[in-house]
């Protein structure tokens, strides 16, 4: 008996060294083809990537995006009851931004505003007059595309007159720069070429009346008072934004202009759509 367990002990210590043996054999041979295939799964993934660069192109915007969001915004335009002749943009912020006023001229202009006045009580846009109109251009083919540029024309008034100073063909809005010599101080000016004309004897002073003081302080026959306007900022004034031409006014306070969005534009104006004017009664 003993012997038999002996020699099964050894049987069983011979397959186990076969058994080994095989396994290393395996092991070795699934390594190289392991290798082998990694290699040419990676060749076959890297080598059509390599071959396509040349023909990558650069992504750009469709040109349906600009075209689609320039007949949504002439849509919501027309959807509202309605909409302001005329607005004002009044900054009430220590450091205003050029491309968020120009977005937001560029979007009235787009849901068919026809006069846009941009104000600010430090009379920075006044000063840089040209620097505005750039961006503003800028902006307008950015958003509205080559056409959409063409259908949105824009003419550029500045100084308190009507002289143009950037003009397009077939004008649908009307850009106006104004700053605080356009409000109190021009009634204080109106007031003094009353005075003078009384002096020099060319007008009496039963001619004095309304009609003659509101003849001097408008700066155009043809630009409506101001329907309403946004002001932007915490300031709870109107900063002298043209005293003589906002009784009918309807304000609407946002808390800025940076990043303002357009969805914050269509809000006012649904706003302003919705409300009931009196107009003073």
């Amino acid at each position: 008996m003993v012997h038999v367990y002996e020699f099964m002990w050894r049987v069983l210590h011979v397959l186990l060294h076969i058994h080994r043996t095989f396994i290393t054999l395996f092991r070795i041979r699934l390594r190289n083809w392991n290798g082998q295939l990694w290699s040419r799964a990676l060749a076959a993934l890297l080598v059509p990537i390599a071959l396509s660069f040349p023909k990558q192109k650069k992504l750009v915007p469709a040109p349906g995006k600009r075209v689609g969001r320039r007949y949504r915004w002439g849509a919501d335009g027309k959807s509202l009851e309605k909409l302001p002749d005329h607005i004002g943009l009044l900054i009430a912020e220590e450091e205003p931004r050029y491309t968020d006023i120009a977005n937001l001229v560029v979007w009235c202009m787009a849901v068919g505003i026809s006069y846009i006045s941009v104000y600010d009580n430090h009379g920075v846009f006044r000063r840089n007059n040209s620097r505005l109109m750039e961006e503003i251009l800028k902006q307008q083919q950015e958003l509205l595309g080559l056409e959409g540029s063409k259908q949105h024309s824009v003419e550029f008034l500045s100084n308190g007159t009507d002289k143009q100073d950037h003009q397009v063909l077939s004008c649908q809005s009307v850009v106006k720069v104004l700053s605080p010599d356009d409000g109190k101080l021009r009634i204080v000016q109106a007031a003094q070429e009353l005075c003078r004309a009384v002096e020099q004897m060319e007008k009496t002073a039963k001619d004095i009346n309304v009609t003659v003081l509101d003849s001097l302080l408008r700066e155009s026959k043809t630009t409506p008072d101001p329907d309403l306007v946004l002001k932007f900022g915490p300031v709870e004034s109107t900063l002298g934004f043209l005293p003589w031409h906002i009784r009918l006014t309807e304000f609407i306070s946002l808390p800025s202009h940076v990043d303002v969005s357009y969805e914050d534009l269509f809000s006012a104006l649904q706003h302003y759509a919705s409300c009931e004017q009196r107009l003073g009664k």
